[in-house]
């Protein structure tokens, strides 16, 4: 994401950026995801056409190429956030981790390890894989339903349901193949993001598979997801997200973006309103 040319924002209401007094947990399926009490998240998830098998070896190629180079660390299942204390849960050498299979770690604050994954664990894997992501698929690859007036729809109706309830929904753009989105938990003990994000797509599958005729899996199955750092961080999520559809070549009809209102007020916009 390009740095901000300027920034003098006052941090929008209830926004937290990443915390080091309060503890990390992360947990691992194709990669990494990190989870912290309060905080605000950056999400993307698409369609499971919009990237071809070729793209996919590719991804799969580029993953094990730097594995072999760097290693792979994982870290011992864990279920719960310990209030205080000690790290219940140590780093331990893994080479071979099953996709779907959940890997699980409490980080502490105030411990070196803490910030050790935060520079190191497979930052720039993640960073490699998802520009490569990003690009394929603004390319606008695959089915591509959400270009449908009738399907995007259901996507907005779906992400403002719980707005407020669940969570609080600040910006999104729904793109042909995929959506980008800034979300913050309310409860993320009782809904965490994964258990929103699983509930929404989930809804939204099957209302768009009824309106376009189809059936089976519509949406890839791990969605990805950041931390949102802080203030500057927010702002350059808000305007990636606003310049996707001209990334993409996009006329105005075939996407919807959105700011929460009353971040509007204060002076959260896309640059280009």
């Amino acid at each position: 994401m390009a740095a901000a040319t300027t920034f003098n924002l006052a941090p929008p209401p209830g926004f937290q950026g990443l915390r080091d007094d309060l503890p990390l947990t992360v947990y691992y399926r194709h990669q990494p995801h990190w989870r912290q009490q309060g905080a605000t998240y950056f999400v993307t998830f698409r369609l499971a056409d919009s990237l071809p098998q070729s793209k996919l070896h590719e991804l799969e190629s580029i993953k094990r190429e730097w594995e072999a180079k760097h290693g792979t660390r994982r870290r011992t299942e864990c279920h719960s956030v310990p209030p205080q204390g000690e790290t219940e849960c140590g780093l331990v050498g893994r080479n071979v981790i099953p996709s779907r299979t959940e890997h699980r770690s409490v980080l502490q604050p105030g411990k070196t390890e803490w910030h050790s994954v935060l520079q190191e664990e497979r930052k720039s894997l993640t960073r490699t894989i998802m520009q490569k992501v990003e690009h394929w698929l603004d390319q606008g690859m695959g089915s591509c339903y959400l270009k449908r007036p009738d399907a995007s729809r259901i996507v907005v109706d779906c992400l403002h349901h719980f707005d407020d309830r669940q969570y609080e929904l600040d910006c999104y753009v729904v793109m042909a193949n995929h959506v980008h989105a800034v979300i913050r938990p309310l409860e993320s003990l009782t809904q965490p993001l994964e258990k929103i994000l699983q509930s929404r797509k989930s809804r939204m599958a099957r209302e768009i598979n009824a309106a376009v005729g189809r059936s089976g899996v519509l949406w890839h199955d791990e969605s990805f997801d950041r931390v949102i750092r802080d203030e500057e961080h927010l702002y350059r999520c808000i305007q990636y997200i606003g310049r996707n559809p001209r990334r993409a070549g996009l006329p105005r009809d075939r996407w919807i973006r959105w700011i929460r209102p009353s971040w509007i007020e204060l002076g959260w916009r896309f640059e280009d309103e």
